[in-house]
């Protein structure tokens, strides 16, 4: 089905306000993968996807949004939005001055159940200003923004035309077994001069990038219940212990106590 471009989830005019309620929610439930081009605005937003994997743009950073996580990005901060599938998910965004001491730079976390329920309330809000017991249900919310601890989901991107074909390419089959060798014949560097670009772009090595891809690609098929083995293996790992001892560097977790819901610290 054929990507939909979309525009944000609330009235572009909402979101800049520097009055309104002090919590706006929006949902969007979409059949086929969703895009929403680069864009800002002046409240801080929340949000997550309640099935898929969401993929964030933030300057030079790629941000995977597996379901079952939530991402908060300040305000102002220029971002793209895609889904891979059908699109089902919502956000809050927060006026600036709640956002004074929420965390100045984007995150994903895993929320804990207090979170979770408090943002099933407060979607059902209408547009209008809180009353007291919302007021104080939107300080709870806050407060646990505040309190999350990031997961390392963020995947550095090269600028040269040349690296992000590997990227995309590797993106597409990460169970490519490609040696630095082999891609920088294919794209007319030597081997040298690909790994320092790609190192000076990314600030890690092909190999360090290649580990972080495979891992948050995986995030959301072991949320999904697929046996540890099978992923494994899709992601070009010769045997589960090898991808359990990356999975487990790169998260604080295996991949066993992920896919139950036990994202870590």
């Amino acid at each position: 089905m054929a990507e939909q471009t979309s525009s944000a989830l609330i009235d572009p005019a909402l979101a800049d306000a520097a009055d309104g309620p002090v919590l706006l929610g929006a949902q969007l439930r979409l059949p086929g993968p969703r895009r929403t081009a680069r864009h800002q605005h002046a409240r801080g937003q929340l949000l997550g996807a309640h099935q898929g994997l969401l993929r964030i743009e933030v300057g030079d950073l790629h941000w995977l949004l597996p379901a079952g996580h939530v991402a908060w990005i300040p305000p102002s901060l220029p971002h793209a939005l895609a889904s891979t599938s059908a699109f089902d998910g919502w956000s809050l965004y927060f006026s600036a001055q709640a956002c004074a001491d929420l965390p100045a730079a984007p995150r994903i976390f895993q929320p804990v159940p207090l979170l979770q329920a408090a943002v099933i309330r407060a979607l059902q809000w209408p547009h209008v200003p809180l009353d007291a017991t919302q007021a104080r249900l939107a300080g709870v919310i806050a407060d646990e923004i505040a309190a999350s601890s990031p997961l390392p989901l963020a995947l550095p991107q090269p600028r040269d035309r040349r690296l992000r074909r590997i990227a995309a390419a590797l993106a597409r089959s990460p169970d490519d077994l490609n040696s630095v060798e082999d891609w920088a014949a294919a794209i007319g560097l030597s081997s040298r001069s690909l790994a320092r670009h790609w190192l000076a772009e990314t600030h890690m090595t092909l190999s360090q990038w290649r580990q972080r891809l495979r891992v948050l690609l995986a995030l959301p098929r072991l949320l999904a219940g697929e046996p540890v083995i099978s992923v494994a293996l899709s992601m070009g790992y010769d045997t589960p212990s090898a991808f359990i001892t990356v999975f487990k560097r790169e998260m604080g977790v295996t991949p066993a106590r992920y896919g139950k819901g036990d994202g870590g610290d």
